[in-house]
């Protein structure tokens, strides 16, 4: 962890602008392609959720801005982000999960895997780390979508990006799926949530 020198920032304008507003955060719904991802997982029967959850981590970590996080005045760069994401229970509740990011999609599948357990044998909502190096995120499988708003607790100093990925549907013989971003202005730009999504499809492109 290290903390970024925000005097010589050529964002630091826009980052003492926004930090002053009430509810910094900005959000969008982009639609990406899941073809090959999506029969990647059922060839491998692997789950189709850990697949595009891990290409969307190595997506986020190869853009700096994404690992950004407000520390009273300062910004930290975190070294890595992992996911906070909702893992549901047979009673349709769900626990906050934290599932280390790996490179290696095993290791990931497997930490995965030890949340959910860990989430699936208790009541606890949130879990036993308590930290902001990484993403909110939530599936939601039941319905596709076109917009969508994610809660904002209002505290200073709120961060963390938030995301929702959704049902898929198929257009053109392609199939796709909505994904929902937010995140604070006064640290991402429009132009960096497009260098996301370029690369997310492009890590989603790899899952063959």
């Amino acid at each position: 962890m290290r903390y970024l020198d925000i005097e010589n920032w050529n964002r630091k304008q826009q980052f003492n602008h926004f930090k002053s507003l009430q509810n910094p955060y900005f959000g969008v719904t982009v639609t990406v392609d899941v073809t090959k991802a999506y029969h990647t997982s059922k060839e491998t029967k692997q789950s189709f959720f850990l697949l595009y959850l891990h290409a969307c981590l190595k997506a986020l970590n190869a853009i700096e801005n994404f690992k950004y996080r407000l520390q009273e005045d300062k910004v930290v760069i975190c070294d890595v982000i992992h996911a906070s994401a909702t893992i549901a229970r047979k009673d349709n509740t769900f626990g906050f999960s934290f599932i280390n990011f790996s490179e290696d999609f095993e290791t990931f599948n497997q930490n995965f895997l030890d949340e959910k357990e860990r989430i699936l044998n208790s009541t606890e909502l949130f879990p036993p780390v308590n930290a902001n190096n990484c993403i909110y995120c939530s599936a939601l499988p039941w319905f596709t979508f076109t917009s969508q708003i994610e809660p904002v607790s209002g505290l200073k100093n709120e961060s963390v990006p938030k995301l929702s990925f959704g049902k898929t549907f198929t257009e053109n013989e392609k199939i796709k799926m909505p994904v929902a971003i937010s995140v604070n202005h006064a640290l991402v730009d429009g132009y960096h949530v497009g260098l996301f999504f370029e690369e997310y499809q492009k890590q989603l492109d790899k899952k063959t």
